[in-house]
């Protein structure tokens, strides 16, 4: 895909009124005959020079803008490219209900059989609405469970893929027990004696990604951000206005970047420049080269080793300090 292929962000706008001038320059040349290779060549020289600078330097609100474009590959896509003759889909959570936020199934990766599941989200409006924005209820996450159950029943890995904005949080999602739903899904996935992998792919907020995101090892991609709650939603409570959202991602940490720099997640996977809309095929294919280190390295540790492995993953997240009770007392 090329950049003209999507409406810039306003970052990237500069970029784009240089490329437009150069469209401009190739086709004065070509209408009138004059040479302006010169002139072309050095434009795009700078161009170019321009876009590495540019993203290689986001701020944080400029990631999340990254991690919600609406082209981005999602949870089906990846997946029809991991396993082009393997998809077998499973729906429903055994109790008459199937979201549509989350999707799971098997399919042959590494010549076996694996047990994926991730939230989907759409590109259009009329697809996000069918899968609610890749929001999950309650539903979705006891259809999640009933998978990681069957894929521990039969010894098969689990991998996950996360771009959700958090778990819906209607008034439906809380009468039908959202939080519930959720902490359960985190009491089980820890307890799993197969390897448990799970990939940000765009946003990872709240217990929405924690409900299918409790694993050996964590992967982002490059501009995917995984955080606590949306910026928007921080600033709402911090500041009484999503106006400071800027402020607020930033502060958050949110970033691949800043999270592997916390021994939090296990590795960044790049993304074409730009992002991964610009070159799906090839964000996916680097998604497939890092499932295949991990699930490479995973498979030789036994369950009991599996099981106090991710429990110490995330019993050493966070910081602390000892104190002496003295301390404490005065």
């Amino acid at each position: 895909m090329t950049p003209q292929s999507f409406e810039p962000f306003e970052f990237e706008k500069p970029l784009f009124t240089i490329q437009e001038k150069i469209q401009d320059l190739m086709r004065v040349s070509n209408e009138t005959g004059i040479d302006l290779k010169a002139e072309i060549d050095n434009l795009t020289i700078q161009a170019e020079s321009y876009r590495e600078q540019l993203y290689k330097n986001l701020h944080p609100k400029e990631k999340i803008q990254i991690a919600r474009h609406a082209q981005r590959p999602n949870t089906l896509e990846i997946i029809q490219q991991l396993s082009p003759d393997t998809w077998y889909e499973l729906h429903g959570d055994r109790s008459g209900q199937d979201d549509q936020a989350i999707v799971g199934g098997i399919i042959g990766f590494m010549d076996r059989p694996v047990m994926v599941i991730g939230t989907q989200k759409g590109h259009t409006m009329k697809e996000n609405l069918s899968r609610n924005f890749g929001m999950p209820n309650p539903e979705g996450y006891r259809k999640a469970l009933r998978l990681f159950h069957h894929a521990n029943k039969f010894g098969m890995p689990i991998v996950t893929f996360v771009d959700t904005p958090g778990a819906y949080p209607g008034i439906a999602g809380e009468q039908h027990g959202i939080g519930i739903a959720i902490a359960q899904n985190i009491r089980e996935l820890a307890r799993l004696r197969v390897p448990v992998i799970s990939v940000v792919t765009g946003e990872g907020c709240s217990g929405g990604a924690l409900g299918i995101g409790v694993c050996n090892e964590i992967y982002m991609l490059e501009h995917a951000v995984y955080t606590v709650i949306s910026p928007e939603g921080c600033a709402s409570i911090l500041w009484r206005s999503a106006e400071h959202a800027t402020q607020a991602a930033e502060s958050l940490k949110i970033t691949a970047q800043d999270l592997l720099s916390f021994g939090m997640i296990e590795g960044i996977i790049p993304e074409p420049l730009g992002g991964a809309h610009y070159d799906p095929q090839a964000a996916i294919e680097a998604i497939r080269t890092s499932l295949t280190a991990s699930l490479t390295h995973l498979l030789q540790l036994s369950p009991e080793e599996l099981v106090e492995q991710r429990y110490q993953k995330f019993r050493k997240i966070g910081a602390f300090q000892d104190v002496q009770l003295s301390q404490v007392q005065a």
